[in-house]
């Protein structure tokens, strides 16, 4: 099962899982990423939501529905956020993969009937709470760069990650952003596609069906991300 699951995996082209990010760094950041959707005809990205409130978010869905978006496959949830708007998101833009962090299980209760639609993002700082447990939910969101990090430092999530690494069924989507090896440190803001090359680092078990950039470069910045990735990515996939 584990062998079949991994070679229709590779088998799949990095250009239909990796979508662009509408990032909602503030409210001037996410209309102009939209205005950029729009601009470039794109149907189908990811949606991170963490550092939006809800009078914020309203005007996001508000604007979803007047945009030409037909699919966002991954949502990254904020602690607030209601089933009222999940639901609002699954029914119409097929949001399949919600990604919270450690801390939501401490109130996953106010989620009930998505906990298969939730997706656990690790963090790397050596510290995970007895309440996470990735088998009450869908599985992970391995943010990448996080786990590069984690990996560095031989920390719990990584331990936690890597013990479950044969269990395909736990590695379902990504958040992927840029990593400095000098500083064992994540980058949102892309200044060198080099800032993507660890990926050719980690183990191919991780890369899931969904993949999402979680930078908060312009989307004709991420477009030229996604070349360049689709072509690293593919490549490493080929060559084992």
């Amino acid at each position: 099962m584990i062998l079949c699951y991994y070679l229709i995996m590779k088998s799949l082209d990095f250009d239909q899982r990796t979508l662009v990010g509408i990032t909602s760094k503030d409210d001037f950041h996410w209309p102009q990423q939209l205005a950029e959707v729009e601009k470039f005809k794109i149907t189908e990205v990811s949606l991170f939501l963490e550092k939006l409130p809800y009078s914020q978010r309203k005007k996001v869905y508000q604007s979803l529905l007047k945009s030409k978006i037909k699919r966002i496959p991954l949502v990254h949830l904020r602690h607030d956020m209601s089933k009222d708007e999940i639901e609002f998101l699954v029914k119409n833009y097929h949001s399949e993969f919600l990604t919270i962090h450690e801390i939501n299980f401490n109130y996953l209760e106010q989620w009930q009937g998505f906990y298969s639609s939730l997706f656990l993002e690790l963090n790397a700082d050596n510290r995970l709470s007895p309440k996470v447990d990735v088998q009450k939910i869908g599985g992970f969101c391995v943010d990448l760069s996080h786990f590069k990090k984690a990996e560095a430092k031989f920390t719990r999530e990584f331990a936690y990650t890597l013990k479950r690494k044969e269990f395909s069924r736990y590695f379902r989507c990504n958040h992927l952003n840029g990593y400095s090896p000098v500083e064992n440190a994540d980058l949102h803001t892309i200044t060198s596609l080099k800032d993507f090359d660890y990926l050719t680092t980690l183990p191919k078990f991780l890369f899931s069906d969904v993949i999402a950039l979680e930078v908060e470069n312009s989307i004709a910045d991420q477009l030229k991300f996604k070349k360049y990735l689709i072509e690293m990515l593919n490549h490493y996939f080929q060559n084992d």
